[in-house]
């Protein structure tokens, strides 16, 4: 009797196998590959314009620090130097 119920279960696997197969490589299923594919492609353009937006504040934030830092070092300079003479 255990024999039999590996058989089967042998030969239900195969079957559903192949019509798994089957419904994969259907003309239904390639058009839901291609939609999830499309879909992916505009989730990508999505987040690298997003990333590009980052990246350009990100840019603009060093660049203000920069000046910020630049300028304050020119003041302590400044008041380096006064205190020097005074």
């Amino acid at each position: 009797m255990l024999h039999y119920t590996k058989i089967a279960c042998f030969v239900g696997g195969a079957l559903f196998g192949s019509v798994g197969i089957k419904l994969l490589s259907s003309k239904d299923a390639k058009r839901a590959y291609t939609q999830v594919a499309a879909a992916g492609l505009r989730m990508k353009d999505c987040v690298m314009e997003t990333a590009a937006s980052v990246q350009e504040n990100a840019a603009d934030i060093l660049a203000s620090a920069k000046d910020i830092n630049d300028a304050r070092a020119a003041k302590e300079a400044e008041d380096g130097i006064d205190g020097e003479n005074a």
